[in-house]
């Protein structure tokens, strides 16, 4: 019973930081649960099913807000469901001995991925409510974003939103909603996977349910959380934690002598302090964000500053 609160409660944190960032649930709720003892394929099934219920959800308060852009959707989210299913299937299909660390390094390559991200470049914003990206830019996109979200228990929200926010092209609202929304094929698809590979004997029911409760009650408060705390000094702090974790999983697979495991963690944790700094002077600088890109009607996108 107790393990189960504890679940519900990583279901609750996760779902706060991804309703703040439109991305992030997979990757901290793995991390989490890898450290209490899951195995790889059994923590990203777990997690996948979930988001089942959580992006059902997210992605119809989304469309009620008029967040979701249909097309967007659609050209993402499908090749997304493929490249996680194929993800789910090539994890189910390697043992655990080989699958932790292979997991621990791409969470914690995604970990360092958003702390770099919201530290040193902040995504910019834009104000077109229809994403003019084509075919040949989303396909790719969501098929890589599909795999590694389900070869790495997360990772959807890391590769697909901040691809999209980077180009500057799409206001981030619609990004984040058609994100969220297409995040629904992509848990089913990868839960299809996981179940074909492992059987429902491999998965531990109450787990998923203790994650959907914890983050069907975050739902409301992570808009709450968002106006409380920036976004990109929050993507800080949960890239550290991310880093941090799974670097304690890659030392312990490898048997690192106590001696190398101080001063890595003394490193890890000075780059944390500092790219905190970083994104907290930015906010300071700038607090309505990078940058703003507006439509123009000669022109596709402007960039207009702000501040």
């Amino acid at each position: 019973m107790r393990q189960l609160v504890l679940l519900a409660i990583v279901g609750f944190a996760a779902q706060l930081i991804d309703g703040s960032l439109g991305m992030a649930y997979g990757v901290t709720s793995s991390t989490l649960l890898l450290v209490v003892g899951l195995s790889p394929a059994a923590a990203s099934a777990s997690v996948h099913l979930a988001e089942i219920g959580t992006t059902l959800a997210s992605g119809a308060s989304h469309w009620k807000l008029g967040n979701t852009d249909w097309r967007l959707v659609a050209k993402i989210g499908l090749p997304g469901a493929v490249g996680a299913f194929l993800g789910a299937t090539v994890l189910s299909n390697i043992s655990t001995d080989l699958a932790k660390p292979v997991m621990a390094v791409l969470l914690g390559g995604l970990g360092v991925y958003i702390l770099g991200r919201f530290a040193i470049r902040p995504p910019q914003v834009a104000a077109a409510r229809k994403s003019p990206h084509g075919t040949r830019f989303l396909v790719p996109l969501g098929l890589v974003g599909g795999f590694v979200d389900a070869t790495g228990g997360g990772g959807w929200g890391p590769v697909t939103t901040t691809s999209l926010l980077s180009a500057g092209k799409t206001s981030p609202r619609t990004i984040i909603g058609s994100v969220d929304t297409s995040e629904f094929l992509v848990s089913v698809a990868a839960s299809l996977g996981f179940i074909i590979g492992l059987g429902t004997a491999g998965i531990d029911f109450r787990i998923v349910l203790a994650l959907l409760i914890g983050g069907l009650f975050a739902a409301p408060l992570a808009a709450w959380l968002v106006s409380r705390v920036p976004a990109q000094v929050l993507g800080v702090l949960v890239g550290g934690i991310i880093i941090l974790t799974n670097t304690r999983t890659l030392l312990r697979t490898f048997d690192a002598p106590t001696a190398a495991t101080g001063p890595v963690y003394l490193l890890i944790l000075l780059v944390w302090a500092a790219t905190i700094a970083i994104a907290i002077r930015r906010y300071r600088n700038d607090p309505d964000g990078a940058g703003v890109v507006e439509p123009d009607e000669n022109r596709q996108t402007e960039k207009v500053t702000v501040g």
